[in-house]
């Protein structure tokens, strides 16, 4: 896969990608990072030119102010017409849902379809406040490698063991107290609570192709959270992906994969 940093107008965005034709940009969920989505890479390079994007305030991307929706948004604007390959496919997972949604608002020049996994509207408070002290909890140093994986395995209990060797390779540095994450724990702290930002406004109003993805045995996407939201637009195609909970794209690439395939199969 070809590995770049993008000098886009809003932050320096690092990027993996692979093949040619229409853009699909991922956007990973936070505190990952553009490895996440290796296998739907992979498995879509045949028809399309993926790029997965560090989000700003993760992996090798820049480290701005601003952790709201719209910032978010305006980084993968400014790099699809960067690119110049747009409109393109938005693929997102949890935060990087919310930022599909947003910017397919925000941008509408910039997307021809998005793909939202794993986040709503109506996600509970409790959820997210699980969520915020899971992220600021993995703000911490490690021994070595094998240590990380032991905390993303206890973390991540579905997760494939090539997944959590990709997340522990590709998401921590190496430092003089040890092991520690990419990411910048105060552009996480502001990631985690720009999530609560209400966004039924932003799903309510889109008007690109658009499919809504769930896990069948999500935990932060709560049954009731998806009956809403499929409420709020049954024109939408729902999909629920049976054996997943929250970290679809990792657990079930193919489906992701496919899933991204019907855009362009009517």
């Amino acid at each position: 896969m070809i590995e770049r940093t993008y000098p886009t107008a809003t932050t320096p965005i690092f990027g993996v990608g692979d093949g040619r034709g229409p853009l699909v940009v991922c956007m990973h969920g936070i505190t990952a990072n553009a490895y996440v989505f290796e296998p739907v890479i992979r498995a879509l390079a045949d028809r399309y030119a993926v790029i997965s994007i560090d989000q700003r305030g993760h992996g090798r991307s820049g480290r701005p102010s601003g952790y709201g929706g719209t910032d978010f948004a305006a980084d993968v604007a400014a790099l699809v017409e960067q690119l110049d390959q747009g409109p393109a496919i938005l693929l997102g997972h949890s935060l990087g849902a919310r930022n599909a949604f947003v910017a397919a608002n925000r941008h509408p020049d910039c997307v021809r379809a998005v793909v939202a996994v794993e986040f709503t509207p109506f996600i509970e408070a409790e959820v997210l406040d699980q969520l915020e002290s899971r992220v600021m909890g993995g703000d911490r140093v490690f021994a070595d490698v094998p240590a990380i994986e032991a905390y993303l395995a206890d973390r991540y209990p579905l997760l494939p063991p090539q997944a959590i060797s990709r997340r522990a390779r590709h998401g921590y540095r190496r430092t003089e107290r040890g092991w520690q994450p990419l990411t910048d724990a105060a552009a996480m702290a502001a990631t985690a609570a720009g999530l609560r930002e209400p966004i039924e406004k932003e799903v309510a109003a889109i008007r690109q192709p658009t499919i809504l993805v769930r896990g069948a045995i999500s935990k932060f996407v709560s049954r009731d959270a998806w009956r809403r939201t499929c409420s709020l637009r049954p024109d939408l195609r729902a999909v629920e992906v049976d054996g997943a909970d929250h970290y679809v794209p990792e657990e079930r690439p193919e489906a992701i994969a496919a899933i991204v395939r019907e855009i362009d199969a009517v």
